[in-house]
Parts: structure tokens; C-alpha cells; sequence
């Protein structure tokens, strides 16, 4: 019989998604008076993997990913997402969202995605929240699997995680 252990290690990011940038920095501003200091932050680099977000937002779109210094209990995921989907909400103009805030954690051995959308690869969390693994780690990289959002799935993002990976390795020994 297995015994209950602690979670793994965790840090918490923000996946950010926007075309005007000044919401994306209110919506880091706000975040960081939320979650602590910025360990790591992307590049903006153009997002153009659909156009599901261009009615709304606008078009080009934009990605930048935040990831937050504090070692995160991976449960509090599903918390996170409820108040991440209410800073939405906050920063919507005309009941469109301007920014769109997807956290998740990274461990040494993955990175999840919560989410509010059903479907075979995710696992509820309560509270209308659902968990992915989106990424795994396995000899020396992140991998994608089959249902892994193609983004997460580039070079880019795939470095961007990897680096975050070294970083919570070296705080958590």
C-alpha cells in the first residue's frame, strides 16, 4: 500500500494572452501584488496558433508567460484559476476580455494547466476547474502529448519552461 507524501515542488506562472499591451502589464501589475516577485518573464512573442480570441481581443495577438518566485502548493491550483478568471473579468471592456490569464504550475517533472473546460485528458478539480499535464519531463526534456495545446508544445515555450525548471531546481536543491 502507498503512502501519502508531499507534493512535489512547485512554481507557479501565468500564461498571458492579449493584443494591447498595456492590459497585459495592469494584469502583471496586479498578479505580482497577488502571487510575489517575478522570478521569470518571456519575451512578447506573436501568438498566432487561431483566431478563437480575435473577436474578442483583437488582433495580433500576443503571449508572454510570468512565472512568480513563491513555492506553491500544487492543490491551490484550482483557487488561482478561480482568481485569475475574476482579473479577467476586471480588466473586460464591454464584456470582452482584453487579457486572457491561464495559470499553472511547473514541478521537475511536469507542467500543468488548470482550466474550465472538459475534456478525456483532464481531471476536475472542483469548483468548475479542471487540471491538465500538459508538458512531461523525460531524459533531460519537456515533452508534449497528444492533447498538448501545439504552442506548448514549440521550441520556444519548451526553453521557456526548461529555464524554469533550472530555476526551481537550484531554489529547492
Amino acid at each position: 500500500m502507498g503512502k501519502p507524501r508531499e507534493p512535489e515542488k512547485a512554481l507557479l506562472f501565468v500564461g498571458t494572452l492579449y493584443s494591447n499591451a498595456g492590459y497585459y502589464l495592469r494584469a502583471r501589475e496586479i498578479l505580482t501584488e497577488e502571487f510575489g516577485g517575478i522570478v521569470l518573464e518571456s519575451k512578447e512573442s506573436p501568438w498566432d496558433y487561431s483566431e478563437y480570441y480575435r473577436e474578442e481581443m483583437g488582433w495580433p495577438i500576443f503571449r508572454r508567460f510570468i512565472a512568480f518566485e513563491g513555492i506553491i502548493d500544487p492543490s491551490s491550483i484550482r483557487e488561482i484559476k478561480l482568481l485569475t478568471n475574476l482579473l479577467e473579468e476586471r480588466l473586460s471592456l464591454d464584456g470582452k476580455r482584453q487579457i486572457n490569464l491561464d495559470p499553472g504550475y511547473l514541478t521537475p517533472s511536469k507542467v500543468v494547466l488548470a482550466t474550465t473546460k472538459n475534456y478525456a485528458h483532464r481531471v476536475y478539480l472542483g469548483k468548475g476547474i479542471y487540471a491538465e499535464v500538459t508538458l512531461y519531463y523525460r531524459k533531460g526534456a519537456y515533452r508534449a502529448h497528444e492533447f498538448t495545446y501545439r504552442d506548448y508544445g514549440s521550441r520556444e515555450y519548451i526553453e521557456f519552461f526548461t529555464n524554469l525548471r533550472h530555476l526551481l531546481m537550484e531554489r529547492t536543491g
